[in-house]
């Protein structure tokens, strides 16, 4: 392979990492919507009204505003517990909701009515104001929060942080699953070009397209490999038998994906000098063969029941 055909491959490599990555980076951080409708006790929307969405584990506030039709939304929020609290002339009214990445959910708000002044007149028994009825919600009086009920701060804010980690970690081992699906399709290209580059009638046209299909393979099986790796632990789980053996065959395909395109770029040189390969580089096909099947197989392990 020419100098400069190996830069071209290697470039497009880079390119290709640079994309995969920072597309699923913006994937990975795509926050949480909150939406809802704002009323009052008769079912009235209420334009207008501010709404204030705050993080129990951050204590990081987000405000918005309700529309004409009474709609608030509250979007690119991170995953975990929420305090959603409104207050106005038509009353006031707070709950809790927990967030999960990448979806959106609904919380409708109806505000507690408002007592009338105690100098209002209330010689009309429609008219009573509504704190002197023994059913009548207090405008004072929120929603009660898990500090109501006797769980510590301290606990609740936990919550939040090993709910978002375990949200974290499910969305980059979706991606890390995708990607390893995707991989398939360059790697099955690579092991079919490589009869005619390494054969009788081997043209360098056809090495060529051997060798950058391997790297795309490589570049997208390591780009997989990456959001395995750095999907974060959560504490007190347990590891599966398919997940081990998952795990126990990445020792296989892992090393092998980076020894086989060392030996496949020694063959290719013997081969463009007319040699033929010989020495180690004459490992390259068992090499890239056993990494293909361990690598079907980590795929199976974690796609059938078993």
């Amino acid at each position: 392979m020419s100098v400069k055909a190996a830069k071209v491959v290697f470039g497009v490599g880079l390119v290709l990492i640079f994309v995969l990555d920072s597309g699923l980076s913006r994937a990975q951080q795509a926050g949480a919507t909150l939406s809802g409708t704002v009323t009052d006790h008769k079912g009235r929307v209420l334009p207008g009204i501010k709404v204030s969405v705050k993080n129990l584990y951050t204590g990081q506030s987000a405000d918005t505003q309700t529309d004409s039709a009474g709609l608030y939304t509250a979007p690119n929020l991170a995953p975990g517990d929420y305090e959603v609290s409104v207050s106005a002339d038509e009353g006031t009214k707070m709950a809790q909701v927990t967030l999960t990445a990448g979806t959106s959910q609904r919380l409708d708000l109806v505000l507690n009515a408002v007592p009338l002044p105690p100098e209002e007149p209330a010689n009309n028994p429609a008219q009573t104001p509504a704190s002197n009825l023994p059913d009548a919600p207090s405008s004072s009086k929120t929603a009660p929060s898990l500090e109501d009920l006797g769980f510590p701060s301290t606990e609740t804010q936990s919550n939040a942080k090993e709910q978002a980690l375990l949200d974290k970690r499910t969305h980059m081992l979706k991606v890390h699953q995708r990607l390893g699906l995707i991989t398939t399709v360059p790697l099955l290209a690579t092991l079919i070009t490589s009869v005619n580059a390494g054969g009788k009638n081997t043209s360098t046209s056809s090495r060529d397209l051997h060798v950058a299909l391997g790297a795309v393979t490589g570049d997208l099986y390591f780009i997989s490999a990456y959001y395995a790796i750095r999907a974060p632990r959560v504490a007190g789980t347990e590891t599966r038998g398919p997940i081990r053996l998952h795990k126990a065959l990445a020792w296989i395909h892992g090393p092998g994906m980076i020894l086989t395109p060392i030996l496949g770029a020694i063959a290719f040189d013997q081969k463009s000098k007319g040699e033929k390969v010989h020495g180690i580089a004459s490992a390259h096909g068992p090499v890239a063969i056993v990494t293909a099947g361990a690598f079907g197989a980590a795929l199976l392990s974690v796609s059938v029941k078993f």
